[in-house]
């Protein structure tokens, strides 16, 4: 599943973001051209999704004796995932007169990406009493 949704989503962008890859990696904390600083915040994207992964799995994991609720996490992730793309598509084109158009759409996912982690996080993998959650609290925007 991971695999498939990452080679989608990475085709999707390829195809919305032409980009080529900078001859040399940039130093991120100093980016100044737009190549550089959508490679970066691709970067940044690329971990807030793994990280994203690692809960929802470990969401499906700690209830996978219930597959109605399992069922359910999976659809609700598609169709979130069909939200986040909707959304930030429509922040590229609100953007697509400049050069800036790539990184706030880029900008928009990472932050939509870190919502939906937390989600996962507060919704499946903590207690309703002082039990340590499964997965410490993630990071959010």
């Amino acid at each position: 599943m991971k695999t498939k949704w990452m080679g989608k989503y990475l085709a999707l962008l390829l195809a919305c973001f032409p980009v080529s890859l900078p001859a040399e990696e940039p130093d991120c904390e100093k980016a100044m051209t737009t190549l550089d600083i959508n490679y970066c915040a691709g970067l940044e994207q690329e971990a807030a999704e793994q990280e994203m992964q690692r809960y929802l799995e470990k969401s499906l994991e700690r209830h996978s004796d219930d597959a109605e609720l399992v069922a359910a996490i999976k659809q609700a992730q598609e169709a979130w995932q069909a939200y986040a793309n909707a959304h930030c598509d429509s922040i590229y084109t609100m953007w697509r007169e400049g050069t800036i158009r790539g990184v706030m759409s880029i900008s928009c996912k990472t932050k939509l990406i870190r919502k939906r982690t937390h989600e996962l996080w507060s919704d499946f993998l903590t207690y309703m009493d002082s039990t340590e959650p499964v997965l410490p609290e993630p990071v959010r925007e």
